[in-house]
């Protein structure tokens, strides 16, 4: 199998790449080419000096040593897994990483040592363009990170003989806190195109590396598929793609201002022991902005110069770049532009120092955090090496642990930082009691307000979420039930004798899932086909509606509009209750996820209550499923807010996200663990959905969040208990629901007697991981990779 891998070197070549690909990707795997989606940041990060923290690394969270061999280890594992599912013979990668930031022989041995076992033929092209050409660019990028050096470096540079080396030892310790990267503030090594070919072909082979003309123009516009074909050698062209704006070049005087601004700015954060974050820095870099013509590159003749004999070789080697490599027209020398109209840097500061106040962090958190990451790193030491007994799993579990470590760091540095900053609702304090409404008035016909859910073993639970839907507004429901043993279904059968809900046996499901067969078997039956609502729920999940009343009509008359509403979970944990207990769920657990909690996937999914208007012709364990073409304009989704997300949802997708993440007027709250015993239970019995899934101590950090309070559920408690009494009046029905308790806690007692569970117990109550932890995580788990 070939590889051909595009390094760039600058990023707006890659990128436009990758765009080609991702558009041409039909046509491309027709002629056995495949475009995988490998990330090209995590893949430089695998191949990087552990100790090189460049911008993208520091931004992207990946400043941890432990980065390289952690993320060598991802691509080790995804690779070949990727590989084994196509049938392609050729397989091309864009990433411009690969070209400007390595440049240690070893850093490409890292490279060739991730593909060389899976391609036989691995083909690299460099798009490169004259010399002072690309440093106008390059400049322009590194000003707008930060950079704080001018063009004098790079003409002083121009005048030693060896560029490669005399830029690599410009370089320094990077200062992420500061701004003061090597990749932005130092001159670009990979400028000298002779010894970037010589670097690459001693890595990969001679003749394996072509250096290509870049011409952006061309590459840019509608034709600019046809660079690709060439370079695949495909007998015809790829035909048109969609052109696209070529990047703008920055006035000089803006790029001087900036590169002033930069200066002083990385002075005061020294000066202050702060850190100012990056948006805000571009801000303030983007709010100094004036016009003016740009740099032009016929005024770096020093570096044209430099690179002439170095070029000419090149263009004997590839006849194409004659053109590419032809310096502009001499000019007068480089020298700074003016920043116009009496710009003075430091009066700019002074301007923005309440901002900069305002958003910056002190570099003591920071280093707190530091501490914090050592503190995390023990934990998870002890979470996963001592708890691995065979070589196999000490090797494992030393992978995790290094994802893990990995992870954790990102997550404190990025925008996947959990908190609980959102939303409108107060949720640690608790409202005045909900009053009880009475059993609502049906339109001839109507089931109403429908549940179809799915149970395996839930007998102590059953009463409680019945009790408590049937007080919020819900008129009834269909269970399915597979495989009991604990008294659930005859807890259902004396409910459907009361006339209280319907139950089915699923116990001869076929397919993957009982909980899908179930829901496909729900479609036929009169009380779903009669439904205004239906809703989908577990019996761990409870629907907390946070307007009004707290009930459904309250909800609907907030959304009048809404034909589907998402329900997004908020995961509680077990609140420190290990044993099985009869009290009310929705009292005993209070703890939860933060609001703000983008990953793991898991905590924002989402259930669906929706409109029975024959809009969907499929429901989902998440959400209804086959849009009809006749409502694609008639269905309108709401998030748990109230806001549109129709756009989001309306074909696919069981998650919430950062742009439509909403708790202020409903959330699912999601009890998945219950008491430490239950979570025995049920890790005994697997689950209703996921029959094949193990529910180990994995599951117990992904669910067990216990970080935040949310009290907001417990103002339905009195309404809920004169509901349940009220059902506990049936003596069957009570004493079937004693039998199911009793039978839960008979096999708990069973359970702490066994070596494996008991451990297991044991170890779950053990972990004391905090939110961001727990994020880092879940992340690492083989799920979520």
């Amino acid at each position: 199998m070939r590889l051909t891998l595009l390094i760039g070197p600058t990023e707006a070549t890659a990128a436009r790449f990758r765009s080609l690909l991702k558009q041409k990707e039909g046509p491309l795997q027709k002629q056995g080419i495949h475009v995988p989606d490998w990330n090209h940041v995590r893949l430089y990060a695998a191949c990087a000096e552990p100790e090189e923290v460049g911008v993208l690394r520091f931004q992207r969270g990946m400043e941890s040593p432990l980065v390289q061999r952690t993320l060598t280890s991802e691509f080790e594992t995804l690779i070949p897994k990727e590989l084994a599912e196509v049938t392609a013979d050729h397989v091309m990668v864009a990433a411009a990483q690969l070209g400007n930031l390595l440049s240690a022989p070893a850093e490409l041995a890292r490279l060739k040592a991730l593909f060389e076992p899976h391609f036989d033929d691995i083909r690299i092209v460099a798009h490169v363009d004259e010399q002072a050409r690309m440093m106008v660019q390059h400049y322009a990028y590194a000003v707008l990170e930060g950079r704080r050096h001018s063009l004098a470096q790079e003409i002083d540079l121009a005048g030693e003989k060896n560029w490669w080396d005399g830029a690599l030892k410009k370089r320094g310790v990077n200062e992420p806190f500061f701004g003061l990267f090597n990749d932005i503030q130092h001159p670009p090594f990979w400028l000298d195109f002779k010894a970037m070919l010589a670097l690459w072909e001693n890595t990969f082979g001679t003749g394996k590396v072509t250096l290509r003309p870049l011409d952006m123009a061309h590459l840019f516009s509608e034709n600019g598929a046809a660079e690709m074909a060439h370079i695949l050698g495909l007998p015809g062209p790829l035909g048109k793609v969609d052109a696209s704006p070529l990047p703008p070049p920055r006035p000089a005087a803006w790029l001087t201002r900036m590169r002033l601004f930069s200066d002083v700015l990385i002075k005061y954060m020294q000066a202050r022991d702060n850190l100012c974050p990056r948006n805000l820095w571009q801000q303030m870099l983007n709010g100094i902005r004036v016009e003016g013509p740009p740099i032009e590159p016929g005024s770096l003749g020093a570096l044209s110069k430099h690179f002439k004999s170095a070029n000419a070789g090149l263009i004997k080697m590839f006849p194409d770049l004659k053109a590419a490599l032809k310096p502009d027209a001499p000019l007068a020398p480089w020298a700074e532009a003016d920043p116009a109209f009496g710009f003075r840097a430091t009066q700019y500061l002074t301007a923005f120092s309440h901002r900069i106040r305002a958003d910056a962090t002190p570099i003591a958190e920071k280093r707190a955090e530091a501490a914090s990451v050592k503190e995390a790193s023990a934990k998870f030491d002890r979470l996963l090496m001592e708890t691995a007994e065979t070589d196999d799993e000490k090797d494992a579990n030393a992978r995790l642990l290094n994802r893990v470590k990995v992870n954790h760091q990102m997550v404190l540095s990025t925008q996947f930082k959990p908190h609980n900053n959102l939303g409108a609702v107060n949720e640690e304090e608790l409202g005045a009691a909900y009053a009880p409404v009475p059993a609502r008035t049906l339109k001839p016909g109507s089931t109403g307000n429908v549940i179809v859910g799915c149970m395996k073993n839930e007998a102590p639970y059953i009463l409680e979420w019945v009790a408590y839907h049937r007080a919020i507004g819900v008129d009834t429901f269909l269970i399915y039930t597979n495989d009991c043993t604990d008294g659930t279904d005859e807890i259902l059968g004396r409910l459907q004798d009361m006339g209280i809900l319907q139950h089915r046996k699923n116990d001869n499901w076929k397919g993957n899932s009982p909980q899908q067969y179930a829901l496909n078997q729900a479609l036929k039956e009169p009380v779903i086909q009669n439904a205004d609502w239906i809703i989908h729920i577990d019996v761990d999940e409870f629907i907390n509606v946070r307007t009004g009343n707290g009930t459904l009509d309250d909800l609907f008359a907030a959304v009048p509009d809404a034909t589907n509403i998402a329900m997004t979970w908020r995961l509680f944990g077990h609140n420190g209750v290990t044993r099985l207990s009869d009290e009310f769920v929705i009292e005993q657990f209070d703890t939860c996820a933060p609001k703000y909690c983008p990953k793991p996937h898991t905590v924002w999914g989402f259930k669906t209550m929706f409109r029975n208007i024959g809009a969907y012709a499929k429901i989902s364990c998440h959400r209804p499923n086959k849009l009809e073409e006749a409502f694609e304009n008639k269905v309108k989704w709401v998030n748990g807010s109230g806001k549109d997300m129709t756009r989001d949802a309306s074909h696919n997708g069981w998650r919430s996200s950062k742009s439509n993440i909403g708790y202020d007027l409903l959330q699912l709250n999601h009890y998945a663990l219950r008491s430490a015993e239950s979570f025995l239970i049920k890790r005994q019995r697997g689950r209703a959905l996921h029959v094949d899934r193990s529910i180990g101590i994995n599951y117990w950090i992904r669910m067990d969040w216990c970080d935040f309070r949310d009290v907001t559920i417990k103002r339905n408690v009195p309404r809920v208990r004169a509901e349940y009494d009220a059902l506990m009046k049936d003596k069957k029905l009570k004493k079937f629901h004693q039998q199911g308790l009793d039978w839960h806690r008979a096999k708990a007692r069973e359970l702490h007697g066994m070596p494996e569970f008991s451990d297991l117990y044991k170890q779950a109550l053990d972990v004391k991981l905090d939110e961001v932890e727990r994020v880092a995580y879940a992340l690492s788990l083989d799920m979520e990779s």
